[in-house]
């Protein structure tokens, strides 16, 4: 996933850090656990100035500006879609209900996930200039 070994040693001391703090938040209870939580918080913040510190030897990325209201339309579309399949646990008592309003807020979601979001990115591509 990285370009660079800088990239690639920050990113593992993210993903080291990110399961650290996520065990600690599931054994939250015990007292180690409550010691590996703020561990992991503590590598987390370690490599989030580590990438800022790489951040400037990226240089300028080559992409044309993105339209945001597609990008906005997208976000949107993913949102509403899973408070429709939030609430609709809650307004349905019954199996076929509870289903129905998942698969329409998982096609809700999908659609502003793969359609909506890749149109915007897509839009200004610099491959079409």
């Amino acid at each position: 996933m990285a370009a660079t070994k800088s990239q690639g040693k920050t990113f593992t001391l993210f993903i080291v850090g990110f399961t650290v703090a996520c065990a600690g938040l599931a054994f939250f209870a015990t007292g180690i656990a409550k010691l590996a939580l703020v561990v992991g918080l503590g590598i987390m913040a370690f490599s989030l100035a580590g990438f800022f510190k790489i951040k400037p030897l990226e240089g300028l990325t080559a992409t044309n500006k993105q339209p945001a209201a597609l990008k906005l339309a997208g976000l949107g579309a993913a949102l509403a879609g899973w408070l429709i399949v939030l609430f609709g646990l809650k307004l349905s008592a019954n199996v076929s209900g509870r289903m129905i309003t998942t698969l329409v807020g998982l096609a809700i979601s999908l659609v502003g996930v793969l359609v909506i979001l890749p149109i915007a990115a897509n839009k200004d591509a610099i491959w079409k200039s």
